[in-house]
């Protein structure tokens, strides 16, 4: 039986041949290619300054340091994501204040914002999860309101958009990923997109021990430079990248239409859906269901199975009750470029199958 993967990376002839081609020229680290794949990223975040680093997580994490957060500021997130992003704000001596979710969209429910803000909070780190934009026009008014920065997690949400407007261009910061799961990968990396062109020369700073000329170290830095063979494959995939966001949102519609009643995604009016996810809503058996779905060839998987809050990094007793119901409910099933029609009606008939199978 053919095995229908949750998610495939898609690398073709253009992206071997300019690896190959970076390979020959000798300059393998940071360089031409990398500023050349910064340039074509910023066409998608209305120009915006883009830093290109070695992961999502590296690019939200010196975009906080380079926002001036640190030791003594609280920073609101969601405790539905992944570990990274409450990760990063730990890691600048800050704390995660964690918020719960909207049960529809499964992102930080905007309702519980203002009430959690205190004199210490400094930001809003809004997380885009698999690939729906945050209720980012009235997280905007919010952070007008009270002189807060929002910083967005777009790890999973390249090209979403509210009205038109692409995510990464509402906050003060914002981090993409590329790993090989993503919408677009460069194998491993990530980008910082910012509105400011002091704290993109910080991030350009952290990235690289602290300076811009060799030897001229201006700051305590990091090494988390992307490399020109990283770039060059993120340069390619860029070229595919509307037509791979097409074919996510057509499978998720197939699948949308076809599978019972309650369990499909909800996607508000206006805002665009590039499905990095498409999850589905199992109120009882999910964990069966998986099995059984997992036996008949069907990939699938649980974002998230922890509510970030309660790790024994954080370990947290606070009670966020549709956080919780998510990760006990949440299930996720393939929607990538490389799912079949075929594969799709795979997919619909075996979900109905073990749906009706533990009624």
């Amino acid at each position: 039986m053919k095995q229908i993967p949750i998610a495939k990376p898609i690398v073709g002839r253009s992206e071997i041949r300019a690896v190959k081609r970076v390979m020959k020229s000798g300059s393998l680290a940071q360089g031409s290619e990398v500023a050349r794949f910064e340039a074509e990223f910023s066409k998608f975040v209305m120009d915006r300054e883009c830093v290109a680093v070695n992961s999502g997580t590296s690019a939200l994490h010196i975009a906080l340091i380079s926002l001036g957060i640190g030791f003594g500021d609280e920073v609101l997130v969601p405790s539905f994501t992944f570990a990274a992003t409450a990760n990063c704000v730990a890691l600048t001596g800050a704390t995660p204040v964690f918020i719960d979710i909207d049960p529809d969209t499964y992102n930080m429910n905007s309702d519980l914002i203002e009430p959690a803000i205190t004199s210490k909070t400094k930001a809003i780190l809004v997380v885009h999860l698999f690939g729906l934009p945050a209720d980012m026009i009235k997280i905007s008014a919010i952070a007008k309101r009270n002189n807060l920065l929002i910083v967005e997690d777009a790890a999973q949400a390249h090209l979403a958009s509210i009205e038109e407007k692409n995510v990464g261009t509402f906050g003060d910061a914002a981090a993409f990923s590329f790993y090989p799961t993503k919408n677009m990968t460069t194998g491993e990396g990530g980008m910082v997109v910012l509105n400011d062109a002091q704290v993109a020369r910080s991030c350009r700073l952290l990235r690289n021990q602290g300076m811009e000329k060799r030897y001229q170290n201006e700051i305590v830095g990091f090494n988390l430079r992307m490399t020109d063979i990283h770039a060059a494959i993120g340069l390619e995939q860029l070229k595919n990248l509307e037509k791979w966001t097409d074919i996510r949102i057509e499978n998720a519609s197939f699948l949308s239409e076809r599978l019972p009643t309650g369990l499909a995604p909800i996607k508000p009016l206006g805002f665009k859906h590039v499905f990095h996810q498409y999850t589905i809503r199992l109120k009882k058996y999910r964990d069966e269901i998986s099995s059984n779905l997992t036996k008949m060839g069907i990939g699938n998987s649980i974002y998230y199975p922890t509510q970030v809050h309660t790790l024994p990094s954080f370990n947290l007793r606070q009670e966020l009750l549709e956080t919780r119901l998510a990760t006990e409910q949440v299930l996720s099933l393939p929607v990538h470029p490389s799912v079949s029609k075929k594969d799709l009606l795979r997919i619909v008939s075996s979900v109905v199958k073990s749906v009706e199978m533990y009624k």
